[in-house]
Parts: C-alpha cells; structure tokens; sequence
C-alpha cells in the first residue's frame, strides 16, 4: 500500500528530527524505519540476521495469539506482509537512546492508514544487532487493546 501521497518519509526527518550517535543499532533503527516507510520490503528484510526475532507487539497479538514473536527470515517476511506492507505507515522518533553500539531505544509515534482509517500510535523499539550490524532482535511495545478500539470503533 504505502501511499506515498498521504504519507512520506523525509530523510531530514529520520536524520535530524531526533539526532542520536550514529552506531550500528541507530542506523539499523533508521533504516528500518525508512524502509518500512516507502514499502522496501527486501531492503527491510536484509536488515536481519537469519536468526533474528521481532516481536511487535511485544507479548500476545491477534496476529501473534503465543507472544513467541517471528523467528527467522520466512517469518520475518511473513510479519512483513501482515502488519508493514498492507498498511501506509510513517514512524516518527521522538527520542533515540543508545545503549552502546549494539542496542537502540527509540520512543516512537507510528500514522497508520488502513482500510482507510488513519490513527497514531505511541511506541518504544529496542533495535539490537550482532557485530555485523544486523538486526538480531526487534522488540516494539505498544497497546495491542487501545489500537483494536480504535480500529474496530470506526
């Protein structure tokens, strides 16, 4: 989906908004952002280790119903096509934090469009990655209850 017309991603946006030293886990952080953003789906997915979990939401979802998160590249693909590619998405830093080179936390605001409603949501990401720069974990808390009332309310 990713409707460039109502939402865009700035490079000044993910580069200046929120400024953080530049270290492997914040440019895992930004370019995963950045990706999702403009629907790179193989260039989101190259972020990873073959081993790399996410779990987003952290803890039970409807579309995670054992909170185990997605394991692996297959199902890192298959996250993808369930929550980032059908939607339009734009993630907004508010405050990055590194935490040594290798792990990032980021207090986000997510616009989702989908099915045509729009909402806003507030997160906080913690990126970690190995020694190569890839993505080994990706762990974002969010309310799963308050974003299915907004959805299901309109």
């Amino acid at each position: 989906m990713n409707d460039s017309a109502n939402f865009s991603v700035s490079s000044s946006l993910l580069d200046t908004s929120c400024p953080a030293k530049d270290t492997p886990a914040m440019r895992a952080h930004r370019l995963s952002i950045a990706n999702a953003g403009l629907g790179n789906k193989q260039a989101w997915l190259d972020l990873f280790d073959d081993n790399a979990v996410v779990h987003d939401p952290v803890g039970k979802s409807q579309h995670d119903p054992e909170g185990k998160g997605f394991a692996g590249k297959a199902r890192l693909e298959e996250f993808w096509d369930t929550m980032i590619g059908p939607v339009d998405l734009l993630v907004i830093p508010q405050k990055r934090i590194n935490v040594g080179d290798n792990i990032a936390c980021v207090v986000m605001t997510s616009a989702i469009r989908i099915h045509g409603i729009k909402t806003y949501m507030e997160m906080v990401a913690i990126y970690e990655t190995n020694d190569a720069g890839k993505l080994t974990s990706l762990k974002v808390y969010w309310d799963v209850d308050g974003a299915s009332e907004i959805l299901s309310a309109n």
